[in-house]
């Protein structure tokens, strides 16, 4: 896989899933809605110590996409000016998302990380099961998303329905790729985070191996155990040192964040 290697690739990370054929193709939004914005400050520790080497933010937007009603979401990725010298980040990924399925229609990515600059747009033809890259038409099965998608998507899974260590499998298309993928459900748990002191879902994505994650479920991912399943916290070790990322700011949530039990 082709440079999935930023820590702001790591906020996306850890949704990377859909699956063609189990019971969540055209699961209903209940989660998230229009105007949401979630900001994240991204963590690197090399040396014993974390230190804050970005932000990421992402924000919905209800609009239209060839006559059909989208929601657009827009994540930006941003490392601490104080280190842009060392590896600047400016990242923007871009998802338009079909309200009544949840399914993406359109998808771009324009990357400029360390001197390293890529632009990715896919369009998808959900007639024809078909994902239209600037490198050509690809098959890709029913229900399949992108990287940013996957997300809100994954935000609506049901998680009282699995067990401790269950399997949930998934399929995502990115760099003219399939990706056959799962998160396991690893149960509830109470965390305290630079926010604050939450109850929490936790869970392990597989990852893809790229030149900073290695593959596997090296990833943990906690999200707010209320109705909004706001990610609250990522870990994960890379190639030189570990990454983590906490929830720092919302805006708009649907529901309550009732899960919250105290503020930092």
């Amino acid at each position: 896989m082709k440079k999935l290697s930023t820590l702001f690739v790591a906020t996306f990370c850890w949704f990377t899933l859909t699956s063609a054929d189990d019971d969540f193709c055209g699961i209903r939004n209940t989660t998230f809605q229009d105007g949401e914005t979630i900001t994240f400050k991204i963590f690197y520790n090399a040396l014993g110590m974390y230190i804050d080497a970005g932000t990421a933010s992402f924000t919905t937007t209800l609009t239209t996409f060839n006559n059909t009603p989208v929601y657009h979401i827009v994540g930006l990725g941003t490392s601490n000016s104080s280190y842009d010298w060392i590896f600047k980040v400016r990242d923007r990924y871009e998802t338009f998302i079909d309200t009544a399925s949840l399914q993406p229609l359109k998808f771009m990515r324009n990357v400029d990380e360390g001197g390293y600059k890529f632009y990715e747009n896919i369009t998808f033809n959900r007639q024809t099961n078909s994902a239209i890259t600037t490198k050509g038409i690809y098959k890709v099965p029913n229900c399949v998303q992108d990287v940013l998608s996957a997300i809100y998507y994954a935000r609506n899974i049901d998680f009282a329905k699995y067990n401790v260590g269950d399997k949930i499998p998934f399929t995502l298309f990115l760099d003219n790729e399939l990706f056959n993928l799962y998160i396991k459900y690893m149960g509830k748990e109470t965390i305290k985070t630079r926010y604050g002191k939450f109850r929490a879902i936790k869970f392990k994505p597989l990852l893809i191996k790229g030149t900073i994650f290695e593959g596997g479920e090296k990833m943990t991912v906690w999200v707010s155990d209320d109705a909004n399943h706001i990610p609250l916290r990522i870990e994960s070790p890379i190639a030189v040192g570990k990454v983590k990322v906490d929830m720092m700011m919302y805006k708009n949530i649907r529901y309550p964040l009732s899960s919250m039990i105290s503020f930092r």
